[in-house]
């Protein structure tokens, strides 16, 4: 095949993942002929999975060429050791401006994978590892699928913004039916991207059969075997005429509006419309509606945003920006937790299931204590009972955790974290008398949300090793994790933070120490127009709608149910009092808190959702009421002069830090690629600050 698609001006080179074909001999496995073995390998270690770019492409139509040359009885094609392929090179996408060379390279994927379904011989595909995306749908292709016990497959295309372009979207359907087409295209990927374990792909027959690693391709080059000879027969079912797929692509559209509040994304409609057509199209149809749609989604504005969104999120999670050497770090053998509440015990948890070292924890009275204990032992007992991990596993962690209403127990702790109320006098108080227990090099950790970390430490005869160690509720599932330094915090409490946050496998950034940091600085300053809009007379479902259309996954005022009103307005006021007026403290959430009402809406027993009439009478009713149009500006613009302002103040470094933040620690859509760029494609930040936060063409069309 000779096919010129040349990277778009700017674009990085790919990275050519090879196909080297070599014969097997089937006569030992019991059968006769032998099998063309293509393996896939571009040079680098695990580090860098094998990926499909046009390059890489050619080389694979090149390779089955060549095999097929062989005359073999049958093509199989596997990874390099740990990785089968991760997929379509994405690099290249942001860069492309013409719509003929998208469709030229979703075309070339196809006519290069179709070979395998369309070889007149059997062709397996041995996923001996990860297989994301075009790598799964490549093996799609092929008549038969062995699979690792260790590797995670999945098609992620629709929380990037696509649809599994190169076969998919066609295969799938008709191989395991709608339903559970529907689950692994459209539920794992808007369930932030979930991978399917191997007894997963199994029971949902997107594989035929799963092998241990140790002895994977002499098992799957039997199990070929075995299909050559007739040992093995494998009946695919026809699903054209299945009863589910109205109800499939129902239980598939209902996903795609809750994960973006209603909202009608261009990415699963798409793969929607893929899907139900997967019922009546042949494949060639298919994949000619899968080129289309392809081409239609990489010329758009939310696929660039999220791959911008993808690619900050997979940057920062493997550097964090202004860390200090790794070296500087100091070994974490024994960790305190102060307080017992469900905060502390859930990082407790976290802390010992990760760091797996003596965790103590300590409250004002032993009752409290043990109770925290005994939390975190229920939870490992849950794990158990779900086989998420082993008896003897769960029973030696036990056995690292204690409680005890003695704060002398944190003697020999290296690092200690508070989650205590928030009350800065309170903090102030612990860390003093922590000093007189601990020695001079453990480090003192708040998960305070915005209170002065700085001021935690004053009066300390060593205030450097005090840093913010902001976690966000729930701990185990929220991955960002924002570390504060203070004037004083030294290196080396930094490195240690930044080395205990990657054990606990968090997206970290480091941020000056500012009240509310970074995201709690932004939301509460989002939120309060919304409030206020509603205590100057906005009607409550006008204001808590405004944002709807750009695909939030709650309101505003859902989002404040979830906070709880009182510790919003405690964040509100903190940020107040060290701000100025534009936090303004809402009359409404004043009320609620002093009334006890906790929650804006409630759910009936037939569970519909309605605004909770205490909580409308509550509101402070003004006179001067917004559109919904009025709204949805007055609260963008303040995020843009907000993020302006702390990167003015050096806050954090970047504008990209700020969208990590906001992905990451606020839930902002991944198709909006940030909060910034997408201020910037709005108009608002030229409006707002007089210029963009990016560069043009970033996360948007060039």
């Amino acid at each position: 095949m000779s096919v010129d698609i040349k990277l778009p001006e700017g674009a990085p080179e790919e990275v050519v993942t090879q196909a080297l074909v070599r014969d097997v001999d089937l006569r030992a496995f019991g059968a006769t002929g032998t099998l063309a073995l293509i393996t896939l390998d571009n040079g680098h270690d695990h580090n860098r999975p094998n990926t499909f770019g046009p390059q890489s492409l050619l080389a694979l139509d090149a390779a089955i060429t060549e095999a097929t040359s062989r005359n073999p009885v049958a093509i199989a094609i596997t990874g390099k050791p740990f990785i089968f392929a991760a997929g379509a090179d994405l690099s290249a996408l942001s860069f492309i401006t013409n719509r003929e060379q998208s469709l030229a390279i979703g075309k070339l994927g196809h006519d290069v994978f179709r070979r395998l379904g369309e070889s007149k011989i059997p062709t397996f595909a041995f996923i001996n590892g990860l297989a994301l995306g075009g790598g799964l749908e490549v093996g799609l292709h092929c008549h038969y699928r062995t699979l690792a016990s260790t590797a995670f497959t999945a098609l992620p295309e629709v929380f990037l913004g696509l649809v599994p372009g190169w076969g998919g979207a066609t295969i799938l359907p008709k191989l395991i039916g709608p339903e559970r087409a529907i689950q692994v295209i459209m539920l794992n990927a808007l369930n932030n991207n979930t991978m399917m374990k191997s007894k997963d792909a199994l029971k949902l027959g997107v594989v035929d059969v799963v092998f241990e690693p140790s002895d994977f391709l002499e098992r799957s080059i039997a199990f070929a075997a075995a299909v050559l000879n007739g040992k093995t027969v494998l009946e695919r079912k026809d699903y054209s005429s299945d009863p589910a797929w109205d109800s499939a692509l129902a239980t598939g559209k209902a996903a795609a509006l809750k994960k973006y509040g209603g909202a009608e994304i261009a990415s699963p409609l798409k793969a929607l419309e893929l899907i139900s057509s997967a019922k009546t199209n042949t494949l060639g149809q298919g994949f000619d509606a899968e080129d289309i749609a392809l081409a239609d989604l990489t010329m758009s504005d939310p696929l660039r945003a999220s791959l911008y969104a993808f690619n900050v999120i997979q940057k920062k999670r493997k550097k964090v920006e202004g860390a200090p050497k790794p070296a500087l770090a100091r070994k974490v053998g024994k960790v305190g937790v102060v307080g017992a509440g469900l905060m502390a015990s859930q990082l407790a948890l976290l802390l010992l299931r990760n760091l797996k070292c003596p965790i103590v924890m300590t409250d004002i009275d032993q009752e409290r204590a043990d109770k925290g204990v005994a939390w975190v032992k229920n939870e490992l007992a849950k794990l158990v009972e779900k086989k998420r991990m082993s008896a003897e596993t769960a029973g030696r962690l036990s056995l690292l955790i204690s409680g005890s209403s003695d704060q002398s127990v944190f003697a020999g702790c290296d690092f200690i974290i508070e989650a205590i109320f928030e009350e800065l006098s309170l903090k102030q108080e612990l860390f003093r008398k922590l000093e007189t227990i601990v020695s001079p090099e453990c480090v003192l950790a708040t998960n305070t949300s915005s209170l002065s970390v700085e001021h935690m430490g004053e009066g300390l005869k060593n205030p450097e090793r005090v840093v913010g160690f902001h976690f966000f509720n729930p701990v185990a599932v929220m991955p960002l994790l924002e570390v504060a330094r203070t004037s004083k915090t030294d290196d080396a409490t930094t490195a240690t933070a930044i080395s205990v946050g990657k054990e606990l496998k968090k997206t970290m950034i480091i941020c000056k120490d500012a009240p509310g940091f970074v995201v709690n600085r932004l939301l509460t300053r989002f939120m309060g127009e919304i409030t206020d809009a509603v205590d100057e007379g906005t009607p409550v479902d006008v204001a808590d709608n405004a944002m709807r259309s750009i695909g939030f996954p709650m309101s505003p005022f859902q989002l404040l149910d979830l906070v709880g009103p009182g510790v919003a307005l405690h964040v509100s006021e903190v940020l107040h009092a060290n701000l100025g007026e534009r936090y303004r403290i809402s009359p409404t959430m004043a009320a609620m808190v002093k009334s006890g009402i906790r929650n804006f809406y409630i759910k009936s027993e037939d569970g519909t959702v309605s605004v909770n009439p205490a909580a409308l009478e509550l509101i402070h009713k003004g006179d001067s009421p917004s559109t919904a149009e009025q709204v949805r500006n007055r609260a963008l613009t303040a995020l843009a002069v907000e993020a302006r302002m702390m990167l003015d103040e050096g806050v954090v470094s970047t504008a990209a830090e700020i969208d990590l933040c906001m992905l990451m620690g606020a839930g902002w859509p991944m198709h909006l690629g940030g909060i910034l760029p997408y201020l910037d494609r709005e108009g608002i930040s030229d409006s707002a600050c007089g210029h963009s936060f990016h560069p043009k063409g970033v996360a948007s069309l060039p």
